[in-house]
């Protein structure tokens, strides 16, 4: 089978309707190491940090709005400014992967997601820009 690790996954085919930081980013612990420490990636060696997410597609389920976002970077991200007067920051993410693994409690398919990057959402005049040169 091609695929063998990570399923790399863009921004637009995961959160199609964006999503928001509801959270401080937060250092990922390592729970195979005997003392508390930094989860370390496997592949790159980089620090593992952790971010929650709300997906902003309307047809959720609340239960399923929330997810964690882990970011691979050397240095802690910064979540991008908040919307004024909402306590939400919309984000965007660049580098996403997808993986697949069964859930020990549920035994249930899951997916862990990471990203080598966390930025403001680009501007809208780019997008709809975009949309109305595609329609022409």
């Amino acid at each position: 089978m091609a695929l063998q690790g990570p399923i790399p996954i863009s921004f637009e085919l995961l959160f199609p309707h964006g999503c928001y930081v509801v959270g401080e980013v937060a250092a990922a612990k390592d729970f195979d190491a005997k003392r508390d420490v930094q989860a370390k990636d496997k592949v790159t060696g980089l620090p593992v940090w952790q971010v929650p997410v709300m997906d902003a597609d309307p047809s959720l389920k609340a239960a399923q709005k929330t997810v964690t976002v882990k970011i691979l970077a050397e240095v802690q991200p910064v979540v991008p400014p908040s919307l004024p007067g909402v306590p939400l920051a919309p984000a965007e993410f660049e580098g996403l992967e997808v993986k697949p693994y069964v859930h020990q409690a549920t035994g249930r398919l899951a997916y862990s997601i990471s990203a080598r990057v966390m930025r403001a959402p680009r501007s809208g005049a780019s997008k709809s820009g975009s949309a109305a040169k595609d329609a022409a």
